[in-house]
């Protein structure tokens, strides 16, 4: 993987937009840390119902959908959490993020959690094993300035997209050509791959937007 760290010019590093929390249970939490204070917002580690009802919206990293699905019962974060995006809390999740916030979840644990954010349906590790990790450049629609380059590591596709559902995203080409890895539902934000390890800030700066918008 040729991931590099993330980088923007000083301009950008004053913290003048909205609070978002990105959950700190487990995963990559703070490349996703850097790369909303280089967005310009005030990035907040989330880990009590207490700190989740602070911020202006969350963000769900990757890292193991199981495991950050328990994990949100043990820190009584699951119904909190439902009840905002209920309520119409902004909402990112990138990879094990885009796992917890579908409607139904395929090639998972029969007790895994998952917080209904998008009408749509997932299938973990769709891709493959760590060892299938793999880089690809993507149309990212809504996105200027051309493809982004983007990293998969044991990710998730979207087999189904609701009514409402935007697809931004799809694999161009080879064996996995035509599948789902963006999708947009109204205020919440999906992708299957890792915007936070690339030094491309620009789904991140699509967020923020779409967080000040709301």
């Amino acid at each position: 993987m040729n991931a590099s760290p993330v980088a923007a010019p000083a301009a950008d590093l004053a913290p003048t937009g909205p609070t978002i929390g990105v959950l700190a249970l487990q995963g990559d939490v703070r490349e996703h840390i850097a790369a909303l204070a280089h967005c310009g917002a005030e990035p907040v580690l989330v880990r009590r119902a207490s700190e989740l009802a602070s911020v202006d919206a969350l963000i769900l990293p990757g890292g193991e959908s199981t495991a950050i699905s328990k994990l949100l019962e043990v820190f009584e974060l699951l119904e909190p959490l439902r009840a905002r995006l209920r309520d119409g809390m902004p909402a990112f999740g990138s990879c094990a993020g885009m796992i917890l916030l579908a409607d139904e979840v395929l090639d998972t644990r029969p007790d895994a959690k998952h917080l209904s954010g998008i009408d749509m349906t997932v299938r973990r590790n769709a891709f493959g094993r760590q060892v299938d990790s793999f880089e690809v450049d993507l149309d990212f629609e809504g996105l200027d300035d051309g493809p982004m380059r983007a990293v998969f590591i044991r990710a998730p596709w979207v087999e189904r997209v609701g009514d409402g559902v935007e697809v931004l995203a799809t694999v161009p080409d080879g064996p996995f050509a035509g599948r789902i890895v963006a999708v947009r539902q109204g205020n919440v934000l999906a992708t299957s791959f890792h915007p936070e390890v690339t030094g491309d800030l620009r789904v991140h700066r699509m967020f923020v937007d779409l967080v000040r918008d709301a």
